[in-house]
């Protein structure tokens, strides 16, 4: 894990879910789950080339610069939806 400040809060950086030509970039939020945050980074590198291939969390979380996790930041999306049931959609009976 990396730490990265943006808007005054020091977030835990982590890569999961390495394809072939992208990753899941989730930013831990240091008081809880529920203010995580994740973006998905496009990978470019050879590895994009082909579908066996699988990126190294470790290795594209190396790659990243503050100005790269900073793009990632600003169109990241909260982790948590804001419901109890893990939804927001509700249904409706008529």
């Amino acid at each position: 894990m990396r730490s990265y400040t943006a808007d005054g809060v020091q977030w835990g950086v982590e890569v999961r879910s390495p394809g072939a030509s992208n990753a899941m970039v989730v930013f831990h939020h240091p008081t809880g789950s529920r203010l995580n945050r994740y973006g998905w980074l496009i990978w470019h590198g050879p590895e994009s080339r082909s579908v066996t291939s699988r990126l190294k969390p470790a290795d594209v979380l190396k790659s990243l610069e503050d100005a790269d996790l900073g793009r990632l930041y600003r169109r990241s999306m909260p982790v948590h939806t804001g419901s109890e049931s893990g939804t927001n959609v509700q249904a409706s009976r008529g």
